[in-house]
């Protein structure tokens, strides 16, 4: 480690402790951006990465609400405003027990660079709370989401910032806090993204984040003459984002033989073909169930429960080509990584934030792994996020077909600024390298522009 990663990190852990997840986001682009550093010393004298690293803005917050019981319960609000050089905040709202404030720093400031990956003006940010919409009712969820834009309203708008969904925040609660904060400003606006379709929102915004870590995944394999055509792919996770990731595999050609759920994951080995897949959609995003229920269904599959304690996910241990991580951070850890690279995997493209450990990272680049990090691979949601603001700006929605064309040229450029950028700065074929600095530059440019804020 270079001494000038040494000096961030112990600025960041002393400002930050207790938050591994916010030093582990920090020291990678650290260790990508001091290339940055010493080539172009202005950045290192005006203190930009250090400024990069502190949040522009905290807000937490009390949301108290009443369950079908009348009894009152309170949860925590947050919002971290991360960076608002190149556009307004934008970055997901997620609702489950393990939010905190380290892991939403870690977010957004991962959000910061993503979203300057687009080309899109979007700023960096991200908020939530830990609630659990999991066993709620609908009502309960519905007031839950009402108290919490009670605060947040005061923070966002469609110029200040876009918040969207991410875990346990889907369409429903996206309408329950859009019909608050529009009840609370009396203005129709385009403050939130992921809106139901006859309300504001965009065509491919669910699909986005998966549809594409698969065409970043497929831009990768074409520097090598390849495509998707015939590859096994083992995918993680079944929500949103798993469920498209599969379904733009089997548009390419390829097969999908996994998907998991925080108790367990199923194998099945004749591939999880359209039929199967519509399924999984209707059993997790309609019926709200576990995907132990899909090898009930469908003899072929094998499923097996795993143990938080065990030092291994056994998903990752199936022959394949292609790795599509799209449930959340760090779940594949050295072992993992070692166990892919032992059963053929040589493509990872990161559908979740941040999903492998840096010892993992660490084997991918070691063995030439064509590694898609969270920051490139999966910026097709706010890409499509983005787009969504377009259209309500101009107040005029696109078909699927211009949506789906506008995110495969996204994709397909910001695979390109991370292999320009990659060798540039002389580690050709290093996405890690590429897409840090790539998002860096941008930012660090309009921070520059912009004076001391």
């Amino acid at each position: 480690m270079s001494t000038y990663v040494e000096e961030i990190m112990a600025y960041v852990q002393e400002k930050n402790p207790g938050e591994p997840e916010f030093h582990q986001a920090v020291e990678e682009v650290a260790q990508s951006v001091v290339l940055v550093m010493d080539r172009y010393p202005e950045y290192r004298a005006a203190k930009i990465f250090e400024r990069m690293i502190e949040p522009e803005r905290v807000i937490l917050f009390r949301v108290p609400w009443m369950d079908d019981h009348q009894e009152i319960h309170i949860n925590r609000g947050y919002r971290i405003e991360m960076n608002s050089a190149i556009g307004p905040y934008k970055g997901g709202l997620r609702f489950h027990p393990s939010v905190n404030l380290g892991i939403l720093k870690f977010l957004a400031f991962e959000q910061v660079y993503k979203n300057s990956l687009t080309s899109l003006p979007m700023g960096g940010g991200k908020g939530g709370s830990d609630f659990d919409p999991k066993g709620k009712s609908k009502n309960e969820v519905m007031r839950f989401c009402q108290s919490f834009m009670d605060e947040l309203f005061r923070h966002i708008g469609p110029d200040t910032d876009v918040p969207a969904g991410d875990i346990g925040v889907g369409g429903r609660e996206i309408g329950f806090m859009f019909g608050q904060y529009k009840r609370l400003r009396n203005e129709f606006t385009g403050v939130l993204t992921g809106k139901g379709l006859n309300w504001g929102g965009s065509l491919i915004r669910p699909e986005a984040t998966g549809f594409g870590a698969v065409y970043f995944a497929a831009e990768m394999l074409a520097t090598r003459n390849e495509s998707l055509e015939g590859k096994v792919c083992l995918v993680s996770g079944s929500g949103n984002v798993a469920q498209f990731t599969v379904e733009k595999i089997l548009d390419l050609g390829g097969k999908a033989v996994t998907l998991s759920d925080s108790s367990g994951y199923i194998y099945d080995e004749t591939g999880i073909d359209r039929d199967k897949l519509d399924y999984v959609k209707l059993l997790k995003n309609a019926q709200r169930g576990r995907i132990a229920e899909y090898a009930d269904k469908y003899k072929e599959a094998v499923y097996t429960p795993i143990d938080p304690a065990m030092d291994h996910n056994p998903l990752w241990n199936h022959k394949a080509s292609c790795a599509f991580p799209s449930a959340t951070q760090n779940e594949i850890n050295a072992r993992d990584a070692r166990n892919l690279l032992d059963n053929g995997v040589y493509v990872v493209s990161e559908g979740a934030n941040m999903p492998t450990e840096k010892p993992g990272v660490k084997l991918f680049l070691e063995h030439g792994v064509l590694y898609g990090p969270g920051k490139a691979a999966n910026a097709g949601g706010v890409a499509v996020s983005g787009l969504e603001m377009t259209q309500n700006s101009m107040r005029l929605p696109w078909t699927r077909d211009e949506v789906d064309h506008r995110l495969q040229m996204i994709m397909k450029n910001i695979h390109k600024t991370c292999r320009d950028v990659a060798e540039k700065f002389g580690t050709p074929g290093n996405y890690v390298n590429g897409a840090n600095i790539g998002g860096f530059l941008k930012v660090a440019d309009a921070m520059l522009d912009q004076g001391l804020v």
